[in-house]
């Protein structure tokens, strides 16, 4: 006499294993290996994908992605940085290592930070005339990324590793690199304004400034303790403005540029704060350009 056929079910995944547990969601029958803790009973590998897709992504409180935790953003300026240093350098040679000229400790010019250092207009020994005036507008991007000297840059890309993964762990990426580069540029508009056309000036502290006056907003908004980034600002301002060679006009423009932008990301509201910020970072472009565009106009 044949048994009868076993009417257990079996798991759906695993057809020779029977089983008496079902997902939660959809009912299949699963075994111990397929199944997942859910709140109410188990669920499948299914529905457990299907619930991940439909889970929004999350998200800081300035509405920037979680990946900014990872600090990519901040990796990728000082690796930069210390490219366009390497290139430099061997543009350069010793010199634009350190103890170049009248900069001290720092390096002397080179032909990569005569390419791309902030300058009004001036006439260069070939005989050739160079500046934002003769067309060159790439210099108020390009300045930001070039240095003179090892120090300079480590000076700089200090406070950059310092900050920047606070800001970005809270802003995103995003939002992170678009408050550097307005910064960067913006303080690197500021002294194209406000200095002599023949002056030359780089550095990435055009947007470090803006990264510490950002901090402080940040933790403004968040009610937590600056007095730290406060003091680091204070002594760099001291710096500032006892240190020769330094650009006065891009440290605050930068300053200025930075804390108007980390305003727009930490205090537009919902509902559609990514918008609002977009325009707020927008706009404070806008002024930028006008002004290096009517700076421009005066010069030529």
């Amino acid at each position: 006499m044949s048994e009868a056929p076993s009417t257990t079910p079996v798991c759906y995944r695993h057809p020779s294993r029977e089983t008496l547990l079902s997902c939660s969601r959809c009912e299949r029958p699963i075994c111990t290996s397929c199944m997942n803790d859910a709140v109410v009973g188990h669920q499948c590998p299914e529905c457990v994908k299907e619930g991940r897709r439909s889970q929004r992504p999350a998200r800081t409180a300035f509405g920037g992605s979680r990946a900014g935790q990872l600090g990519w953003v901040t990796t990728g300026i000082i690796a930069i940085n210390v490219i366009v240093m390497i290139v430099s350098a061997i543009y350069g040679g010793p010199r634009a290592i350190a103890g170049g000229g009248g900069w001290g400790l720092l390096g002397s010019s080179t032909p990569v930070t005569d390419w791309g250092e902030v300058l009004g207009l001036a006439l260069y020994p070939d005989g050739e005339i160079h500046g934002v005036a003769q067309g060159e507008w790439y210099r108020l991007f390009t300045a930001m990324w070039l240095h003179y000297g090892a120090v300079h840059l480590l000076l700089n890309m200090m406070l950059v590793a310092q900050v920047g993964r606070y800001l970005e762990g809270h802003l995103g990426p995003l939002r992170f690199a678009g408050l550097y580069l307005l910064a960067g540029i913006g303080g690197n508009v500021t002294a194209y304004v406000f200095q002599a056309p023949n002056q030359p000036s780089a550095g990435a502290s055009t947007a470090t400034f803006g990264l510490i006056l950002a901090v402080i907003v940040i933790n403004r908004r968040l009610m937590r303790d600056s007095s730290a980034m406060t003091s680091t600002l204070v002594v760099n301002l001291i710096f500032t403005f006892t240190i020769p060679y330094i650009s006065i006009a891009g440290h605050l423009g930068g300053l200025a540029a930075g804390g108007a932008a980390a305003a727009v990301l930490a205090y537009a509201d919902r509902p559609h704060r990514g918008v609002k910020q977009a325009i707020g970072l927008g706009a404070l472009l806008v002024v930028i350009v006008v002004a290096a565009v009517v700076r421009t106009g005066s010069i030529v």
